[in-house]
């Protein structure tokens, strides 16, 4: 009801320049009546008729039932019917609804209860060429949008969303483009230039594979989902892949449940980073090199309080350059543990630091580039130090 009320204010707004702000004179089968006075229109039955009092031009026709507004309300610009639908004894829109344009065209047609729309709703371009067809179905309290076709003034599909089963015939074979005969359909989806945009594919009703083409036309993006997996697949003005994304699906509402992995692409191609989870929870993360050695390695363990990262960094000839492992318990502050080791190009060993189960260094080792110890101190809590007795 809310929302019936607020379309019909709605609408009562996009009509005002017509009609809102012109002195109308009104009569029921000859009797003058002033529809904001209800004393006038008490006990009539009839259509009654307004017009604008300077012009003398029909601006409005609506139905009276034993002094009740209900049935069929029609409003006019210039002398020409605009728009034309009907109301209940609620107040409420009912039945079919239409507007027009100026040269008589029909611009929109729709079938509404009770307020709600439902069933097929369709709008037209000016040339007449249908620009969007839609399904309403019920829900609880009004009605949703379960199916649509939009085109092109050329008649070129320009974006679809498929039901559950074929809804939008005969005007849209949706039973062709939504595949409900068996084989995945193939769909071409148009821009208002009609240049071609996109591409997608539909197995009974439920969409497997899109794609939209960039300015090149080339892929920009794809979406494609196989069984229980969804990939998402961005790319460049080149044509070419920079982020793929994998989801595991909920069987049951075929929705992203979990992030399974996340792959970036540099300009060129190379792999750069990839990142994967299971059951929703990091696993590892991995980062690249343009020529296309190992940057660094975040490993991820353990549960709750006992959760833990492991992390390796790398020169770019894919030697270890320094590791350690940090405390995960808090994703706001990762506290280092156990012995934390940094390294030379050359591979040796030059630093080494030990950490408490709290994260307090306790221990720090130096070596020169030949391997030779520099330092060896103990390390205390308030930062003092202490060389090891050698």
């Amino acid at each position: 009801m809310i929302a019936a009320h607020r379309l019909a204010l709605l609408c009562l707004c996009l009509l005002a320049p017509a009609w809102a702000h012109a002195v109308q004179d009104c009569d029921v089968n000859g009797e003058s009546v002033n529809p904001n006075h209800g004393g006038t229109t008490a006990g009539k039955t009839g259509i009654m008729r307004c017009k604008d009092r300077d012009s003398g031009q029909l601006m409005r026709e609506q139905e009276l039932q034993n002094g009740k507004f209900m049935g069929v309300v029609r409003y006019y610009r210039e002398g020409k019917l605009q728009r034309d639908y009907s109301v209940n004894e609620r107040g409420n829109q009912h039945g079919r609804a239409r507007e027009f344009a100026p040269g008589g065209q029909v611009l929109r047609d729709s079938i509404y209860d009770n307020g709600s729309q439902m069933g097929l709703a369709r709008s037209f371009h000016a040339n007449g060429q249908l620009q969007r067809i839609v399904f309403y179905g019920p829900r609880e309290g009004g009605s949703i949008e379960q199916a649509y076709a939009e085109f092109n003034e050329s008649g070129q599909l320009q974006a679809l969303r498929c039901g559950d089963k074929p809804v939008l015939a005969p005007p849209v074979d949706d039973a062709r483009w939504c595949d409900f005969s068996g084989g995945a359909s193939q769909v071409e989806l148009f821009n208002g230039k009609g240049v071609l945009k996109g591409r997608s594919s539909y197995l009974a009703g439920k969409r497997v594979r899109h794609e939209t083409l960039g300015d090149s036309g080339k892929p920009d993006y794809q979406d494609e989902v196989s069984g229980s997996t969804r990939t998402e697949r961005y790319f460049n003005n080149a044509g070419v892949k920079r982020r793929e994304v994998r989801w595991l699906l909920d069987s049951q509402t075929s929705r992203n449940s979990f992030k399974e992995r996340e792959q970036d692409f540099s300009d060129s191609g190379t792999l750069t980073r990839d990142r994967q989870w299971s059951g929703g929870k990091p696993v590892n993360d991995l980062a690249f090199y343009l020529n296309g050695q190992p940057r660094s390695k975040t490993e991820f363990g353990g549960e709750g309080d006992a959760a833990w990262l492991q992390t390796t960094e790398y020169f770019d000839s894919g030697k270890i350059a320094d590791t350690g492992r940090f405390s995960a318990s808090n994703r706001y502050r990762q506290l280092p543990l156990g012995t934390h080791q940094r390294f030379n190009e050359a591979g040796k060993l030059v630093a080494e630091s030990s950490y408490d189960d709290r994260g307090r260094i306790t221990r720090e080792k130096t070596w020169d580039d030949e391997g030779k110890l520099l330092r060896d101190d103990a390390v205390f809590e308030d930062g003092s130090r202490k060389a090891f007795a050698r």
